[in-house]
């Protein structure tokens, strides 16, 4: 299974830059930018910051996609 995002999505519909969005959740803009490309999954504490920040439920930020057989 494998965990998508609409960060990137959401963020830009805001106008909000990585830079702005990192400096609010104290992480780094590499940090977005590597979760934004699906290289990293956040931890889960980073998780719930982000859906805290766009104040969105978690299934319009994340998903979790079923591997095809």
């Amino acid at each position: 299974m494998k965990v998508t995002n609409r960060i990137k999505e959401i963020r830009l519909s805001k106008g909000i830059s990585q830079v702005e969005m990192a400096e609010a959740l104290q992480i780094t803009r590499q940090t977005i930018n590597a979760v934004e490309k699906h290289k990293y999954n956040p931890s889960l504490e980073l998780a719930l910051k982000m859906i805290k920040y766009f104040d969105v439920p978690i299934e319009e930020l994340f998903t979790l996609e079923e591997d095809q057989k």
